[in-house]
């Protein structure tokens, strides 16, 4: 029996490698699912035929290459589901759906993945095949569909897991999006006052012959340092930028950012309540599917875009491994409020922890929808204070001087 060394991520999403004995790629790979690895890599030890999930494209043809969405994965699922309910055979189907897409990128991923089931593999090694346009928690599901002969039924409950998550993530940038269009169009008023209307009173100033106020020595040495040295803001915004991303591009700084993310006043609370909402909804499908609570724990970690609520996740997971009971280490994550752990609570109780972590997500789905909806009122008094403040320093730096030119030409008289 021929040795395979295989490369791929474990339920904590750490890249893991190693060698496996196997009749065949899809075999090895079958085993790496079982033992809840998902294969990214199988090559046969020798240098023979493997298994590559993923081909190396070009720099530039990676760029240029069209991508395929969230939408397009969601529509791709509705549509398997609807042929399968229709009795039409996987490669029919699959067939059709390369026939009728309008994209080129996903008429390509179907080719691939018809290739494969040609070859012998099984679907979900086919999808696994693409780590980056279908998650690990959809590879698992569709693993758990072949294994209970319950695949049609899974698709249709990756769709609307899907079309849930793509809801939230709406949800998540419909909170940013107020917020961060107030601040732009702050920066652009700031910019503007410093470039055009600063500059003209300076001139009147100037023939004043008298000390300014500090509040308007500021303003003036302000305008003045970005009209002359424009290119060193510039330069300094874009150094800050490259800081960030490289930053956020680490492990810990995603995670610090992430956490960051939740403090933020008003939209860190929104964010938080749909990640929970992802989790619960994606815990929910996954045990509902016949997952083990600790196996969807893994797997449900890796479909939240939030990392310090994902190494929660993972501690959860570890915890229950341990022993420990689905309420305390709930408890312990410190992400729950109370209403939600007496849920949690019932449910592991009832032998119902799939219906209640669906209950779960739903009540968070609403409070997002809830706060989104008195999001407006709720930063309208802050912006308003915000601005007070900034034509506050305006007002008395630029009519200071006038006041007090005032003041001398009546005590002259």
């Amino acid at each position: 029996m021929p040795n395979f060394n295989y490369k791929g991520r474990d339920g904590g999403g750490k890249l893991v490698q190693g060698m496996l004995d196997g009749a065949s790629a899809s075999a090895v790979a079958g085993a790496l699912f079982a033992q809840g690895i998902t294969p990214l890599e199988i090559r046969e030890g020798r240098g023979g035929p493997g298994l590559a999930l993923g081909s190396k494209v070009g720099f530039f043809d990676n760029l240029f290459k069209e991508k395929i969405a969230h939408i397009d994965i969601t529509l791709f699922t509705r549509q398997l589901y609807t042929l399968m309910k229709a009795g039409v055979p996987i490669m029919r189907a699959l067939m059709g759906l390369q026939e009728s897409s309008n994209k080129e990128a996903m008429k390509e991923l179907i080719q691939d993945v018809r290739g494969s089931l040609d070859s012998g593999r099984e679907l979900s090694v086919s999808f696994a095949r693409h780590p980056k346009v279908f998650t690990a928690f959809y590879v698992s599901m569709v693993r758990v569909g072949e294994m209970s002969g319950l695949l049609e039924e899974i698709f249709l409950r990756l769709f609307g897991h899907l079309e849930f998550e793509q809801f939230m993530r709406q949800q998540v940038k419909s909170a940013l999006r107020y917020p961060s269009f107030v601040v732009a169009a702050m920066a652009v008023a700031i910019v503007v006052v410093n470039i055009f209307v600063i500059p003209a009173f300076a001139k009147v100033f100037e023939g004043f012959g008298a000390e300014l106020p500090l509040m308007t020595r500021v303003l003036l040495g302000f305008s003045h340092f970005m009209l002359a040295y424009w290119w060193a803001l510039l330069l300094g915004i874009a150094a800050a930028v490259w800081t960030f991303l490289g930053w956020v591009g680490t492990v810990r700084g995603r995670w610090q950012w992430d956490r960051l993310k939740l403090d933020i006043p008003i939209a860190g609370k929104i964010v938080q309540k749909a990640t929970l909402a992802r989790f619960a909804g994606s815990l929910a499908l996954a045990l509902r599917s016949g997952v083990p609570v600790v196996q969807a724990m893994s797997v449900v970690a890796q479909t939240v875009d939030n990392d310090f609520i994902a190494r929660k996740v993972e501690a959860m997971r570890d915890n229950i491994e341990r022993g420990e009971s689905v309420l305390r280490v709930a408890i312990t994550s410190g992400v729950f409020t109370p209403v939600v752990l007496q849920m949690i609570a019932v449910g592991e109780e009832s032998g119902a922890l799939d219906e209640m972590m669906q209950e779960v997500s739903d009540m968070y789905q609403r409070e997002v929808e809830y706060e989104l909806k008195t999001l407006s009122a709720q930063i309208e008094p802050i912006l308003i204070v915000f601005l007070g403040v900034l034509v506050l320093i305006l007002a008395l730096g630029i009519f200071l001087p006038i006041w007090d030119l005032g003041r001398v030409a009546t005590g002259k008289h």
